[in-house]
């Protein structure tokens, strides 16, 4: 176990968070990859083709499935990967791209070819493919659907040309002779770089179809996209991309306070820039709602705060969520990158912390008490975006990871993450039936995550698509019903209490309860049962939320201790008797005297392994 010794007082001040008001409603997003979303072909071939294991198309995202979503609970779709990328597939008016230069034959949806276009892998008519994804957001809205999709800042594919817009293609008009310069495009290598000089060798030349070269690149290299300067790049660098430059040598260190503040104007910012506030308006004005920015913290800080608010003046309420962290040696900030992210205007970062001591629970000896200290971040806590699972990340369900536990263990972790904080939570599609992601698909391997970089279909999750009817018919009885609890979760954590209401916790409280949640021969608590509060002032609205994280015990005769500093907190102190009830997943209540909260607390029902309730506190 791993526990802070914090004091009362600083505990209070916070968990009583006095951060800025968030709006009323709160983002609750569904990510999807049209690749995978809608792919009912199950033959699944490792390394097949788009002709062998089929594709998803935008069409296939119809009224079932948004009506299904939009019934759930959800208000944002994150359609991840529609933007078109570098890939092995071939098109009349689109040839394939070598194989040097791809990760899987479908391709990294990381890797962009065209920003101001989508994958015509999934339109039914591929020189229609705009219109096609054009029709998807207005069927989105339509629902009441607002639409995010990716924002790849920092890198694009070596193959990049935009067909749709050539006059802004990356790399026109770029000086290749130096490394550096404020308006070109990219960084070039020079002749005495690591890797031996041109041509640009990849890690590539053992693979079929490859030979380690591409041809553009013969004459000169440009730098990888994870900052590699090297004529011959590894196999776990980001060969198949390059990185863009902000105006900024990234070589020279993290201070970017040179470049141009938030209110220059267009023709005073580097050209960079430029394109990437026409890649912006270009979405904007075609309905996209906003905006997922991919590994946001490699990129200046100074560019996020004048494209955040360029974006807004086009659109004032635009949305913003960065995968950025801190912990990567590329940021390019000497403060906590998420806060500046903040600062800059993000409305959600990504909260890896939490996820990572969610999962060390189960792979890495960490303890539930360990989510304390990540409670104690000012602002971020109420801004984070939240999730148990996305494309980069395991699948929960997958047997080889998160303790092997099963689809079961999603249910103590979202509650936790769906109900800590007002910011934007997030769930992957397949989450929601315990999909696996197990087995070898082709160049993603057997790694626990359903492939980004391969043709594939989902096995537990085309079970609820069943041949575009969206409605369960071949799931299993746990599965449809892990995915109404889902539901049920999403629903009870959109009221006043989660929506605007603060935070308080209560594992330190009950650190020396021995009825808090101990197992076996444990001497302290907080190691499976995690506990809070959240209240609302305005609305007087309060839960206490409980969730037993342990694979194999039912928790028995649990106590939760409320001392007199959380009656406060909640405005409750005069209230003589208060009344339990789990909003959640049971009809369970009891009412419980003022004076016996803080000596046998609150007592609560047995809760099985892999379990939470959210409990409704009235009078």
């Amino acid at each position: 176990m791993t526990w802070q010794n914090l004091s009362l007082g600083v505990v209070l001040a916070a968990m009583t968070l006095s951060s800025q008001a968030l709006a009323a409603t709160r983002p609750v997003i569904y990510q999807l990859m049209v690749r995978t979303f809608g792919n009912t072909n199950e033959t699944r071939k490792t390394n097949g083709t788009l002709a062998e294991n089929g594709c998803g198309k935008f069409n296939d995202i119809n009224d079932a499935a948004l009506t299904s979503l939009k019934t759930m609970g959800f208000t944002h779709v994150w359609l991840t990967g529609v933007l078109e990328q570098a890939s092995g597939t071939a098109y009349p008016n689109r040839p394939a791209d070598a194989p040097d230069i791809l990760k899987g034959i479908a391709g990294s949806p990381y890797a962009i070819k065209d920003y101001f276009d989508v994958c015509p892998d999934y339109a039914v008519d591929p020189d229609k493919r705009l219109e096609e994804f054009k029709s998807l957001l207005d069927r989105c809205k339509s629902h009441g659907l607002k639409t995010i999709i990716d924002f790849v800042p920092n890198h694009v594919a070596r193959s990049y040309q935009s067909d749709v817009k050539p006059e802004l293609t990356f790399g026109t008009g770029d000086n290749h002779d130096v490394f550096f310069d404020r308006d070109n495009h990219f960084y070039y290598l020079a002749q005495h770089d690591a890797g031996g000089g041109p041509p640009l060798k990849l890690p590539t030349a053992s693979m079929p179809g490859c030979n380690g070269l591409f041809a553009p690149e013969t004459t000169f290299g440009r730098v990888t996209g994870n900052n590699v300067i090297s004529w011959s790049p590894s196999i776990n660098d980001w060969y198949e991309t390059v990185k863009l430059n902000y105006g900024h040598d990234f070589t020279k260190g993290r201070d970017t306070s040179t470049l141009p503040g938030p209110d220059a104007a267009l023709t005073a910012v580097p050209k960079t820039w430029r394109t990437m506030d026409a890649i912006l308006a270009y979405w904007q004005k075609m309905g996209v709602n906003g905006f997922r920015c991919d590994m946001a913290h490699m990129v200046p800080m100074e560019f996020w705060r004048w494209a955040v608010r360029q974006a807004r003046a086009r659109q004032s309420d635009v949305f913003f969520s960065a995968e950025a962290y801190d912990n990567d040696p590329a940021k390019l900030t000497d403060g906590h990158v998420l806060d500046e992210l903040i600062k800059a205007g993000f409305d959600a970062v990504y909260d890896d912390p939490s996820y990572d001591v969610l999962e060390g629970i189960y792979d890495g000896g960490k303890w539930t008490n360990d989510l304390d200290p990540l409670t104690f971040t000012g602002s971020r806590f109420h801004h984070s975006l939240r999730y148990a699972e996305n494309h980069d990340e395991v699948r929960i369900a997958s047997p080889k990871v998160w303790g092997g536990v099963g689809m079961k263990v999603g249910k103590p972790v979202s509650a936790v993450l769906f109900a800590m904080g007002r910011g934007a939570v997030m769930l992957y599609s397949g989450q929601e039936v315990g999909e696996p992601a197990a087995g070898t698909e082709g160049f993603g391997g057997d790694d626990a995550r359903t492939t980004i970089f391969d043709y594939w279909s989902m096995p537990e999750f085309t079970k609820w698509v069943n041949g575009g009817k969206y409605d369960g018919g071949r799931l299993s009885d746990d599965q449809k019903s892990l995915r109404d609890w889902y539901g049920k979760l999403i629903r009870a954590t959109q009221s006043p209490a989660f929506v605007s209401g603060e935070f308080y916790g209560l594992n330190h409280a009950n650190a020396e309860n021995p009825k808090f949640g101990r197992v076996g021969d444990e001497t302290a608590s907080g190691h499976w049962l995690y506990a809070f509060l959240r209240h609302d002032s305005v609305s007087g609205q309060s839960f206490l939320i409980v969730s037993n994280f342990s694979p194999t015990e039912t928790l028995r005769g649990a106590h939760v201790s409320l001392l007199q500093n959380s009656w406060e907190f909640m405005g409750r102190s005069d209230q003589s008797a208060w009344k339990f009830t789990d909003r959640l997943d049971s009809t369970w209540s009891t009412t419980v005297a003022r004076e016996a909260l803080s000596v046998s607390g609150v007592p609560l029902p047995d809760m099985p392994p892999c379990s939470a309730m959210v409990i409704e506190i009235t009078k």
